[in-house]
């Protein structure tokens, strides 16, 4: 059976396009595919609460538990708009969560996952403030504070934010940092490095192994398959 790799679907309403095209391609692969890895940002907002989740997320949840019943396992790692998926996604789905990234084994290689937003080790202001949203003290706020208020203080930024707007931009793949990236990793023991963020599908093969950036489903309805060792990306 074969896996599969996506990233970057910025889910925010169910009706919207993207988010369609995603619940119909997850319900294709149900009964075949052995794990679904999910590399960040899957939806455009994500606070883990232990017994709530937003109704905007709840058909994408209903999709992946019936992967999950079909017998997929699910690998997530947190992105920058996704975080504290544990409380639900570990309990309710039985997934895996790494959320630095981490290194995993397929048919006899070692993959590394990265959602990528740690790729410019230069950037110390979004780590410090990366290392904040993920403190024991905003997970223990996610827990007193009324999700409607998160989601109000969500739709508030979504509104005055560039991000949260459909509009294109232009984006650039910062293939140097991703390739220090790569190297360090290669250097560690591993063939493969898998990476989202950057919304941007890139694919490179040399001597020490291979980097792939996977796009965004946002845009480009793009995923990554392996099936007998081979990575390739796709679009759906």
């Amino acid at each position: 059976m074969r896996d599969i790799f996506l990233a970057d679907a910025h889910l925010r309403h169910p009706d919207d396009p993207s988010y369609r095209r995603l619940l119909a391609f997850l319900a294709e692969q149900r009964g075949q595919v052995r794990t679904l890895y999910l590399l960040g940002d899957i939806f455009d907002f994500w606070l883990g609460f232990r017994h709530t989740v937003y109704a905007a997320h709840v058909p994408l949840l209903a999709e992946l538990r019936k992967l999950h019943e079909a017998g997929t396992e699910l690998v997530c790692v947190e992105g920058n708009h996704d975080f504290h998926l544990g409380p639900y996604f570990s309990a309710e789905l039985g997934a895996r969560i790494l959320p630095d990234g981490g290194a995993v084994a397929i048919d006899g290689q070692q993959i590394y996952l990265a959602h990528g937003d740690l790729v410019n080790a230069g950037d110390r202001g979004y780590r410090r403030l990366r290392r904040l949203l993920r403190s024991p003290l905003i997970r223990a706020l996610a827990q007193v504070v009324h999700p409607d208020w998160t989601w109000v203080v969500y739709r508030w930024l979504e509104a005055r934010s560039i991000a949260g707007k459909p509009a294109k931009v232009d984006r650039q793949l910062p293939l140097d940092l991703l390739r220090r990236h790569a190297r360090e990793r290669f250097a560690a023991g591993c063939q493969v490095v898998i990476t989202g963020h950057f919304h941007i599908p890139h694919h490179e093969t040399t001597a020490a192994g291979t980097l792939l950036s996977l796009g965004g489903w946002l845009e480009q309805s793009a995923y990554a398959v392996v099936e007998d060792g081979r990575f390739t990306l796709m679009t759906y």
